[in-house]
Order: structure tokens, then C-alpha cells, then sequence
């Protein structure tokens, strides 16, 4: 009796030991998931969904580019066995140099422009005695999940707690490499300046704590004003989701425009015929951020190439580029440091006044520091 017992008493230790393995599986798993749902963002209701629905780039449920911009174009090529198999190097060699800001020079009627590119695309405008954020990114991931999705190759220059009084934030689009659920809610707690934002984007915010008295929403050639400032969001061709639903949500580029000085922001956006018309309406401008990183000939649509970011520059009538959108997430096949060699030998070849700050370097635009290379010395 005792013999057929204690085979009964292992299968019932092994089922236990199971079902205990099974039990912190699944508690893990709801661990990772737990901020998912909030970092989807809001649903659009009520007089929000009212304003979006008149705006002229929303039609039938969805905004829409002014012409037809299909995703991918290479149907049939084999994207996932490049980005594990590819010859690529999509990280660099050793680290990436980053940099403490210098501070502004002080005094509110300060006419010089700065600019402190943070990584990716968040950078730090300074303009006539104000400062404007764009598309603030400080998670270690750009990603709903903690846990998983492309991760920084470098650390932001400040922590997100220490960055100067902002005036403004302005918002580009609701991707998650360009609206991070963290940041909102840290810039809420440790900012007063509103979030300046595109038709839709408000009920994200909405739902991530930000009042509603610092949310601007705004459609294309629509005009906010900041002190001394009138910034414009300004037409660019992309899209947007946040999850299963596409487009619900409009992207834009911004103009921020103070008295003697003008600063234009791309966001994400393929190469289009907007900015010629945004060049001359708003231009001529001393500086542009430029998006250069995660384009390829399967979505060239909606990401631009290197020396398309020349072209629009000079669409734009700028002076001084400044690339963006590069170098602190993988979210394409090209190598990592690739876009700034592209563009660098195309700004050379069309004569274009250029600098690649390091992160954190703060850049006087009428005194840029000359391209040196960094990127290849640790690439």
C-alpha cells in the first residue's frame, strides 16, 4: 500500500510544482502587460470627435494624406528575415557621445537661437527668450511595454526631472517613438507649459492625466500663440495608430515663429510638394529639423531618405540644417550611423549649411560647430 502511495504523492508534488510555475507565468505576463492598455491612449468623443470630423483631412473614419501614400510598396520582400539576417550595423560599435547641455545666455530679449537636439527626435528650441520641446522620448524604449520593443543605443543627456521652464511641447504624432506615455505624465507633474498637438492626439493626453487647459489641439494652418511666439501646425505626409486602428489621429510638422527668428520641425513625413508651400508661406527659416533615420525603398512614402531631407530644406528655404530622428532608436534596416552619411555628403553637394550635434550639444545657429564626424569614430 505504502509502495503505490508515494508515486501518487510525487504526481501530485509534480502538479503542484506545475501549477505553481503556471501561476507566476501568468502573474509575470500580467505584470509586463499591466501598462499597455493606458499606452494605447484615449478614444476621441465627444466635441473633439466633432472637430475632427470637420477638419478637411479627415474623410470616410479616417485623416487622410492630400495624395495616396500605400505603406509598404515591396509587397513581396522578406523585411523580418533582413532585419535578423541583414548585413547591417544597426548598433554602434561603442558608445554614442553624449553631452550636459551648456545653458542659454540669460535675459528674456536673448536673440540668439539654440538648439539642444536630446536624441531622436526631441529637441530643445530656443528662441527669443522661450523654449519649445519637441516630441519628448526619455523611456528606455519606444514601445506600450517596458519589457520589449527597440530599445535607446544611448541615454538621454539630462533627465527629464532636470530640463529647464518650457514654454511649449509640441507633439508631431501619436507613434510611440514620438509620443511616450512616461514622458507626458513626467512633463505634467514636473512642467506648466501646454502641449501643443494635432486634431485627435488631446484624448491620449486626456486620458494620461494632463489637464485639459494645457492641451492645444490643432489642424493644419492652425495658429497658437505663446508670448512672444505663433507657432503653426504645418502639413506633413504620414500616418498614425497607436494600435489596431490606423489613422484615427492626424500628424503634422510645426512652425515656431518668434519676431526675428523662425524654426521649422518636420516630424515624421515623406518627401512631398508641401514643403515648397510651406517654404513659402512661412519662410525663409534659420534653422530646420530634419527627419533623415528609418527610411527604406519599402515605405518611401511616409519616411524620408537622406537627400530628400536636403531637398525639402531647400524647399523650405532654410539656412542651417540640423538632422533629427536618428541614432538613438533601431526602427529601420539601414545601418545605424547610414542617414547622416548620406546626408552629409548631399548637403555638401548642394552647399548647404549643416550641423550634426552629438547629443546634448547645444547649437547657436548663427555660430554652428563644423561637421566633424563624431558618429564615425564610434560606428
Amino acid at each position: 500500500m505504502a509502495a503505490s502511495t508515494e508515486p501518487d504523492q510525487r504526481r501530485q508534488r509534480r502538479r503542484a510544482v506545475a501549477a505553481g510555475a503556471v501561476g507566476v507565468a501568468v502573474a509575470a505576463a500580467a505584470w509586463a502587460l499591466r501598462d499597455i492598455p493606458a499606452a494605447l491612449g484615449g478614444r476621441i468623443r465627444g466635441d473633439r470627435a466633432q472637430r475632427v470630423a470637420g477638419s478637411p483631412q479627415y474623410r470616410d473614419g479616417v485623416f487622410r494624406n492630400p495624395v495616396s501614400t500605400p505603406m509598404v510598396t515591396e509587397p513581396g520582400r522578406n523585411l523580418l528575415r533582413e532585419l535578423l539576417f541583414g548585413p547591417q550595423r544597426r548598433r554602434p560599435a561603442l558608445p554614442v557621445p553624449v553631452l550636459r547641455p551648456a545653458d542659454p545666455p540669460a535675459g528674456p530679449t536673448a536673440r540668439e537661437l539654440g538648439i539642444v537636439w536630446h536624441g531622436h527626435a526631441s529637441t530643445l528650441i530656443e528662441i527669443e527668450g522661450h523654449r519649445v520641446l519637441t516630441d519628448p522620448v526619455w523611456s528606455e524604449r519606444c514601445s506600450p511595454s517596458a519589457l520589449v520593443g527597440p530599445r535607446r543605443l544611448h541615454a538621454p543627456p539630462v533627465p527629464l526631472d532636470e530640463l529647464p521652464r518650457l514654454d511649449a511641447i509640441l507633439i508631431s504624432h501619436d507613434h510611440y517613438d514620438h509620443l511616450d506615455v512616461a514622458s507626458v505624465r513626467g512633463l505634467t507633474r514636473t512642467q506648466s507649459a501646454p502641449f501643443l498637438v494635432p486634431l485627435g492626439v488631446g484624448a491620449h493626453l486626456e486620458r494620461w492625466g494632463v489637464p485639459a487647459e494645457r492641451i492645444v489641439e490643432l489642424d493644419w494652418d492652425e495658429r497658437h500663440r505663446i508670448g512672444g511666439l505663433e507657432i503653426t501646425a504645418t502639413a506633413a505626409q504620414h500616418f498614425s495608430g497607436r494600435g489596431l486602428h490606423r489613422d484615427g489621429t492626424l500628424w503634422a510638422s510645426w512652425v515656431v515663429a518668434g519676431a526675428h527668428r523662425r524654426v521649422f520641425y518636420t516630424g515624421d513625413s515623406g518627401y512631398f510638394d508641401g514643403y515648397a508651400a510651406i517654404g513659402a508661406a512661412h519662410g525663409p527659416f534659420d534653422v530646420t529639423l530634419m527627419q533623415i533615420g528609418a527610411y527604406d525603398a519599402a515605405w518611401p512614402h511616409i519616411h524620408m531618405f537622406p537627400e530628400e531631407a536636403v531637398a525639402a530644406h531647400l524647399d523650405l528655404r532654410g539656412d542651417l540644417l540640423v538632422p533629427v530622428h536618428w541614432a538613438t532608436f533601431n526602427l529601420a534596416l539601414h545601418s545605424w550611423a547610414e542617414p547622416v552619411d548620406r546626408l552629409w555628403r548631399e548637403a555638401k553637394a548642394r552647399g548647404v549649411r549643416l550641423a550634426v550635434p552629438r547629443p546634448g550639444e547645444r547649437v547657436v545657429v548663427d555660430q554652428p560647430p563644423p561637421v566633424d564626424a563624431w558618429w564615425q569614430t564610434v560606428a
